[in-house]
């Protein structure tokens, strides 16, 4: 026999994740088709962009723009629809929800309320690129845009430097040369990078080489399109070599004084400490969290 509050989430509606093409609508897939024209509703981040989708798949169903500056606003109105049963579609301009779009804020809600959430997978840029980027592709790190303000952004770049994983970063046309002065003066000119430029598209292009490469090819190009940076694998210099002993620290000590050296969460010291002591990182992790 069903609970009350399993008879309640039968009732309500679902919400539909629905990624869309960054480019080329031949990767839009036949089962996100059939969602977006079997729902009541399609949220939409520009519902005049989302049209020209619709129209050229044949879809009618109603859309209610949703973004960044209108959220909060219509985070009621779209939980009290779910709530009544409705099914509802997300999409972004292009890409995946969530992913340097909106999206975030309505599925933790819808998540707190008990709607059932059913995300399709499909295109992403950063992925994308990163697979055609001839660099390591795991780990990676995604970060999506920096800040604009330059004080910002150097001190992300700067925190960014200290992963070893490839990173993958989105930037505008109007600021590609910018970054591309940024890397050279935190990572070195030496750093290996690749740039993806309108991907999936007619025009697709892939630059590849040191910053210092990519900065003398590219510098009289005048850049159009969204663009994706790989920044390749990365060299951490270790300010706690293997030469020093630690031996008259604990595990919990070590830990704590990487995070505090090195500006490092609790998972990238443990790596460290595992690493610098010889040690099985589960050791590690379990010594520093059962403490």
């Amino acid at each position: 026999m069903l609970t009350v509050e399993e008879r309640m989430e039968m009732t309500k509606g679902i919400l539909y994740l629905v990624p869309t093409p960054i480019g080329n609508l031949g990767d839009m897939t036949f089962r996100a088709v059939d969602i977006l024209k079997s729902v009541d509703l399609i949220l939409a981040e520009d519902t005049r962009h989302t049209l020209k989708l619709l129209n050229h798949f044949e879809i009618t169903t109603k859309q209610l723009s949703f973004h960044e500056h209108n959220t909060q606003s219509r985070l009621p109105e779209i939980m009290a629809l779910l709530n009544e049963g409705q099914s509802i579609a997300q999409v972004s301009d292009a890409g995946t929800p969530s992913i340097s779009d909106p999206g975030y804020e309505l599925v933790a809600l819808a998540s707190k309320e008990s709607i059932k959430i059913v995300p399709l997978p499909g295109a992403n840029a950063g992925i994308t690129a990163l697979i055609a980027s001839g660099l390591t592709p795991q780990p990676f790190l995604f970060y999506g845009f920096l800040e604009r303000k330059k004080q910002n952004r150097m001190a992300e770049l700067e925190n960014l430097k200290n992963h070893s994983e490839a990173v993958i970063l989105y930037e505008s046309p109007y600021r590609i040369k910018k970054l591309l002065s940024e890397l050279a003066e935190v990572y070195g000119e030496a750093q290996p990078i690749c740039i993806a430029r309108e991907l999936t598209k007619t025009y697709e292009e892939f630059i590849r080489g040191t910053v210092c490469e990519v900065l003398e090819r590219t510098k009289d190009k005048v850049w159009k399109g969204e663009l994706v940076v790989i920044v390749g694998p990365h060299e951490v210099v270790d300010l706690t070599s293997g030469e020093e002993d630690y031996s008259h620290l604990t595990v919990l000590e070590h830990v704590d004084l990487v995070i505090s050296q090195d500006n490092l969460t609790s998972k990238e010291a443990i790596k460290k400490v595992a690493k610098l002591r010889q040690l099985p990182k589960q050791v590690v992790y379990r010594a520093y969290h059962e403490q």
